[in-house]
């Protein structure tokens, strides 16, 4: 399930062990946890992260399936999540240890950086091949944090991306293996901890205005 440790200046939160899809009770555990960090004093970053094979695989479709009433408040709440990540006031960097998929790949875009596995692992933003149209804040998050012509060919076409593609596509900051790319993460936090505080969420509100507002606006 998910969790939350300390490592220095760095707050590692494990998105869970499964496939980490976004169901109402997960969202709440990590928002759960964003307070925990929210509220601490002093320097501080946060660093995601998932256990085995996936990061995140993306909106729990199931859940959503079997719960009609329901589906269209945990969608908001997902939305709310990338917004808040957005405009995080401490950095926040995504550790991609596996599979990033869907709504999945679309946190990894709201963190202030993401670096991958290079061995294993893809990034996939598969909407088209499901035949699930992009809501128009995530349309605006992903144009908003990828290069214009890796937004088209990530959105258009699924194509899935390994860790040295992704790194070349403009998706990640950087790649490594298996056993350091959570190393590699908590240190490019820690080296922007002593950043966080309230200007650095305003500075980040501000420069994702328009993105926020069609994530949790009256049109969203």
């Amino acid at each position: 399930m998910t969790a939350l440790h300390r490592r220095d200046d760095v707050f590692v939160l494990t998105l869970g062990d499964d496939e980490n899809r976004f169901h109402p009770d997960r969202l709440v555990a990590i928002n759960a946890a964003l307070d925990e960090v929210d509220a601490a004093p002093g320097p501080k970053a946060v660093v995601t992260t998932g256990v085995g094979k996936f990061y995140s695989n993306g909106l729990d479709l199931d859940f959503m399936a079997a719960n009609p009433d329901a589906a269209e408040a945990n969608l908001r709440e997902v939305h709310a999540l990338f917004a808040r990540v957005l405009a995080f006031p401490a950095p926040i960097v995504a550790s991609l240890q596996g599979h990033t998929f869907a709504a999945g790949a679309m946190l990894a875009l709201a963190h202030d950086l993401a670096v991958m596995r290079s061995d294993r692992g893809y990034f996939c933003l598969p909407e088209v091949d499901l035949g699930i149209p992009f809501t128009p804040g995530m349309n605006a998050l992903i144009r908003a944090r990828l290069p214009i012509v890796t937004a088209h060919e990530s959105m258009t076409t699924g194509r899935r991306y390994g860790g040295e593609e992704a790194h070349e596509a403009g998706i990640v900051a950087g790649v490594g293996a298996e056993d350091e790319i959570l190393d590699i993460a908590v240190a490019r936090a820690q080296e922007r901890a002593a950043k966080a505080g309230p200007t650095m969420g305003a500075i980040k509100a501000r420069l994702y205005g328009e993105v926020i507002e069609a994530l949790t606006g009256p049109n969203a």
